[in-house]
């Protein structure tokens, strides 16, 4: 578990959980102790533990996209949270019921006196949506630290990209970018990476595994 503060905004990251070794978030206003948690993969509890300790009033269950491995306690976390769970509609995976309100793209969720941004991003799957808030970026698998997520086919590598470009880069530089697994990065560094990559020519049927420097 690790605390990132602005002001009165407190971001808390929860990982590695499970076996995929996914991060959950908790985004809350120290002040109002209202909170959103962001994905609730293996491992939750520790997630559930630390609010109900930490005294949050989580308002809001966001998901960043629909494979299982970012909602798998998803019975535990209900359970525990009286909170509606949002997804943007054209997530395929999960089962409708599951999902009570939608996630749009450029929807705002207020925590506290806070402002949180929705951002579609489709590519990884579908309805991939990023989230950000002052000048932190939950970007689910959309954009690690050297690279896009994983995608499937060549059509979804190139939607994907497209979605970092227009608008993910397009943030300020200091904005810190926060993924569904493993460390963070910066806007900063994810625009020295892109354009590395955007100078060279690749595949026509490059997608998977796919990182900035090749």
């Amino acid at each position: 578990m690790e605390t990132h503060e602005d002001g009165d905004l407190r971001l808390v990251r929860f990982g590695p959980l499970g076996p995929f070794a996914n991060n959950a978030y908790v985004v809350g206003d120290q002040t109002s102790r209202e909170a959103v948690l962001v994905d609730m993969p293996a491992g939750s509890a520790e997630v559930v533990t630390a609010i109900e300790q930490d005294g949050w009033r989580v308002k809001a269950i966001l998901l960043t996209h629909s494979h299982p491995d970012h909602w798998a306690d998803y019975n535990l976390v209900r359970a525990a949270i009286d909170a509606p769970v949002m997804a943007n509609a054209a997530e395929q995976i999960i089962p409708g019921e599951k999902v009570d309100l939608p996630l749009d793209d450029e929807q705002v969720i207020d925590v506290g006196l806070f402002r949180m941004r929705a951002i579609f991003t489709p590519g990884h799957t579908p309805g991939s949506t990023c989230l950000v808030v002052k000048r932190f970026l939950l970007s689910g698998d959309v954009l690690f630290p050297g690279g896009p997520g994983r995608t499937q086919t060549p059509a979804d590598l190139r939607q994907t990209v497209e979605s970092i470009q227009t608008r993910l880069l397009i943030l300020p530089d200091e904005t810190e970018v926060f993924p569904g697994h493993g460390d963070g990065t910066t806007i900063a560094e994810a625009k020295q990476e892109y354009a590395a990559f955007a100078a060279r020519e690749h595949p026509a049927d490059l997608c998977g595994d796919v990182t900035w420097a090749g």
